[in-house]
């Protein structure tokens, strides 16, 4: 993912997620859905609106990366 300077807040995160819904694996999104419920840094909210940025648009091979980064990242 390249870096990005705008900072998302908790709530677009969350409607980035739900917008993702009928594409995502749902273990991916059910986790997202409990990591969200913790205390987060602003550095993961982004983090993960990047991974879901897109998600419905991108290749297989791309989306399995971004399933890895995701299950990484939500694991924490």
């Amino acid at each position: 993912m390249g870096t990005c300077s705008i900072d998302h807040s908790h709530q677009e995160v969350v409607n980035k997620l739900d917008s993702q819904l009928d594409f995502l694996p749902s273990h991916l999104y059910e986790g997202a859905q409990q990591f969200l419920k913790t205390g987060l840094r602003q550095e993961e909210l982004n983090e993960l609106f990047h991974l879901l940025k897109k998600y419905d648009l991108v290749s297989m091979e791309e989306r399995q990366m971004r399933n890895k980064q995701m299950e990484q990242l939500i694991k924490k």
